[in-house]
C-alpha cells in the first residue's frame, strides 16, 4: 500500500471560495480529471490526500483523503456517477469532475486543452474510507495545524506546503496511516 498527497490549484480552497471539483468528497468519493499522473500510479488499497492551493491571506490546509477502491474510465464514471458530471450551478459556476458527455466526447464546460483529453479520462478514482474537513471548525482546525503535520511527517520545516512538499509526494503505510488518524482526529476536536 502506498499514498500520495498532492497541492491542488492556485486559487482553489473550498474552506474560502466553495470551488474545489476535483476530488469530491462525496458518497463515495472520486478525483476524475486532475492529477492524472497520480490516478495512473494508484492501485486500489492505495491513498490520496488533497492540501488546498495558494490563496491570498490564509494558510493552506489537509483538505482530506481517501482509500481508491476502484479505477474507470471516464464514461463509465458517467453513467454511475450523474451528479458528478459537470455542469453549471445557479450562481454559474462549473461544477463536477467528469469530463466527458454522454458519447464519450469532451464536455463543453471542460477547459482544459483538448490534446491532453484521452489521457484525462482513464483512470477516475472513485474511493472509500475518506475523511475531509469541511465545516468551517474543521477547516479552522486544518489551517492553525496542517503544516505543523506535514513538517513533522516528513521531517522538513517549512512556512508554505510546497517548501514541504514540492507539488506532490509519496507517502508510506506509516504516513498515510498518520494523516488519516489525524483528519479524523481534527474531525473529532472540531464538535
Amino acid at each position: 500500500m502506498k499514498g500520495y498527497i498532492y497541492i491542488t490549484g492556485t486559487g482553489a480552497d473550498p474552506g474560502l471560495h466553495n470551488n474545489l471539483d476535483d476530488p469530491l468528497f462525496g458518497d463515495p468519493p472520486t478525483l476524475g480529471a486532475c492529477m492524472t499522473n497520480l490516478r495512473q500510479f494508484v492501485d486500489p488499497g492505495d491513498y490520496l490526500f488533497v492540501v488546498s492551493g495558494k490563496a491570498e491571506n490564509v494558510q493552506q490546509y489537509v483538505i482530506g483523503g481517501m482509500r481508491v477502491a476502484e479505477k474507470l474510465d471516464a464514461l463509465a464514471a458517467y453513467g454511475r456517477f450523474p451528479q458528478n458530471r459537470l455542469r453549471r450551478d445557479e450562481n454559474g459556476f462549473v461544477r463536477g469532475n467528469i469530463i466527458v458527455d454522454a458519447q464519450g466526447r469532451q464536455h463543453p464546460l471542460d477547459h482544459h486543452k483538448p490534446d491532453t483529453f484521452e489521457r484525462r479520462i482513464r483512470n477516475y478514482i472513485v474511493g472509500d474510507q475518506s475523511a475531509a474537513l469541511q465545516t468551517a471548525r474543521e477547516i479552522e482546525l486544518g489551517r492553525e495545524r496542517s503544516l505543523r503535520k506535514l513538517s513533522e511527517m516528513f521531517e522538513r520545516p517549512g512556512n508554505r506546503a510546497i517548501d514541504i512538499l514540492g507539488r506532490h509526494r509519496r507517502l508510506n503505510e506509516d504516513q498515510v496511516h498518520g494523516l488519516m488518524d489525524w483528519l479524523r482526529g481534527i474531525k473529532t476536536a472540531a464538535k
